[in-house]
């Protein structure tokens, strides 16, 4: 791992939530700032997914990081198989942190179909929600030029891999691609104990969105692979919720928060004033 990951990092709290569903890592900045913003990564991720955005947005405010469950430092819960099974334990974490308390919840891509879900079944917890480039919506493109992993395969050709799989789906710029973003995403996928996720692909969200009782906000990237071709249709499948704003930030991709860190930042910002 990179030193300004490792830097980042120690700069926040590890709290370990114990919960009925196995033990979730979260990490803060800024712990006593109050106002506490939540966020959930991709697949395949953990809380380095919002590497280039936790500091600036703890500037003021309490920013939470959580490695979901089967992710990056956290368990896997009994028989979890994909995102419908992963609201229920991260309530359970959120119960045990601020109790009754709703709070700003931010859902990258797979965090983002956590999000809808907790949203549905848990309202109470949620204040105010953003989506960043989620599926499930019944629209996004299929990815067809991802790699696997064989077995035997040497770390070169695993990172040989990890950059494919990277400029497929996650960044526009393949520059962005650097030998410390490798390291970091190495790390990340070995972590990864849920494979076989099935509802992204889905139209989940529009059945679990009518539930939902706060108002939402939208960040996609321009270039976003999962909806090349049907962008401009996502705001328009979001109005069965209390959709508030929606924002395409110019050229990013998928992992628009980290492609275009400054201009995200900014946007997360105006959706959620203090």
């Amino acid at each position: 791992m990179s030193l300004a990951l490792t830097d980042i990092q120690s700069q926040a709290q590890r709290i370990d939530c114990e919960t009925p569903s196995g033990r979730q890592v979260w990490h803060v900045w800024n712990q006593t700032g109050g106002n506490p913003l939540v966020l959930l990564h991709g697949g395949s991720g953990s809380w380095n997914h919002w590497l280039r955005n936790v500091l600036p947005l703890s500037q003021s405010r309490a920013v939470w990081a959580v490695d979901l469950p089967g992710m990056g430092d956290s368990t896997l819960p009994p028989n979890a198989m994909d995102a419908d099974d992963l609201y229920e334990p991260l309530a359970q974490a959120m119960h045990q942190l601020w109790g009754e308390t709703a709070v700003d919840v931010v859902g990258f891509s797979f965090g983002g179909l956590v999000l809808g879900f907790l949203a549905a079944t848990h309202p109470q917890c949620i204040k105010r929600m953003v989506l960043v480039g989620i599926p499930g919506l019944g629209i996004s493109n299929p990815i067809t030029n991802m790699r696997g992993f064989r077995e035997g395969m040497t770390l070169e050709d695993r990172y040989a891999v990890h950059r494919n799989n990277l400029q497929a789906i996650m960044l526009t710029d393949a520059h962005a691609i650097t030998p410390e973003l490798l390291d970091m995403q190495e790390h990340n996928v070995q972590r990864d104990r849920m494979r076989r996720r099935r509802i992204a692909r889905s139209d989940a969200m529009l059945h679990a969105m009518p539930r939902w009782q706060c108002e939402v906000h939208g960040i996609w990237g321009e270039h976003d692979a999962l909806y090349q071709g049907s962008l401009d249709r996502i705001e328009g499948l979001l109005a069965a919720c209390d959709l508030r704003s929606f924002h395409v930030v110019k050229n990013a991709g998928h992992w628009v928060q980290y492609e275009q860190a400054e201009a995200f930042n900014q946007h997360l910002q105006q959706c959620l004033p203090l």
